[in-house]
């Protein structure tokens, strides 16, 4: 069942996702080679945790990070380890809160030192693709209409637009009813009504769509070894405009502001 959020709730949700923004923009400032992703996620709890909310992802469905932290061919849901960050790697940073019983979910991937050119390019293509997709979230589009965006837009550089993955509808749950296809045809799907609170978060892959999952049952990977990228936002459909609910301000900031991290993607 779809359940549609009344305006106090959508402010509820909006507390939550500033936070994740926030928690977000703190890693992005700590992200230099010789880090380990570990050591960024106990961050991430510790500023969650200091705000008085509780970690989204730890312990949902057994996953035992406060982010997944995925690294070059990781796509998504990676494990935090002890392996130190290098230059040119990059990283997809996904975290959520739990603030007065709503979640917050947004994610974003940075770049370390001297990224390649066609790395960067990725970066660049994913990111604005989530806006796209955003574009279409709107009263009398379809579900199909955001999907297609993303995929026309990310297909036509050569991409891979993963499948086995999608975006979700988010409330007081981290996932709910609907999914949310990076994929799809313009026309087809729900029709978006007013008060649907969505996470969009285009997962592209530098080649093949294709991915696998690793032996920790968590971690995907794509299937010809080459880097992918990932964006998220929680938005919701509004008639003109959706409303953005998380926020790549502080983000983007920190990430300009880090000499360790390239910011010339753009």
């Amino acid at each position: 069942m779809i359940y549609y959020k009344t305006n106090e709730e959508i402010e509820l949700l909006r507390k939550s996702n500033s936070l994740v923004s926030y928690t977000l923009s703190e890693v992005g400032k700590a992200i230099k080679p010789g880090i380990t992703t570990k050591q960024l996620d106990d961050l991430a709890f510790t500023i969650i945790s200091d705000h008085h909310a509780t970690p989204a992802f730890k312990g949902y469905k057994g996953f035992p990070f406060t982010c997944c932290m995925s690294v070059n061919d990781a796509v998504v849901h990676g494990f935090a380890t002890d392996d130190e960050l290098k230059d040119g790697d990059i990283i997809s940073v996904d975290t959520g809160a739990i603030l007065n019983g709503y979640v917050g979910d947004s994610a974003y991937t940075f770049g370390l030192g001297s990224v390649s050119g066609e790395v960067k390019k990725l970066m660049r293509i994913t990111k604005e693709s989530l806006y796209k997709g955003i574009e279409k979230a709107i009263v009398g589009c379809r579900m199909g209409d955001i999907g297609w965006a993303i995929q026309s837009y990310t297909e036509k550089e050569g991409y891979g637009v993963v499948r086995e993955l999608t975006g979700h509808g988010i409330g007081r749950k981290l996932h709910e009813a609907p999914e949310v296809p990076n994929f799809g045809r313009r026309g087809n799907g729900i029709k978006l009504l007013d008060g649907l609170v969505i996470a969009i978060e285009p997962m592209i892959n530098m080649g093949t769509k294709d991915v696998f999952c690793e032996d920790d049952d968590w971690t995907i990977r794509t299937a010809d070894g080459k880097p992918a990228a990932h964006y998220e936002h929680s938005v919701v459909v509004r008639s003109q405009k959706a409303d953005i609910l998380s926020s790549f301000i502080e983000i983007e900031a920190a990430e300009k502001a880090n000499t360790n991290l390239c910011s010339d993607y753009y």
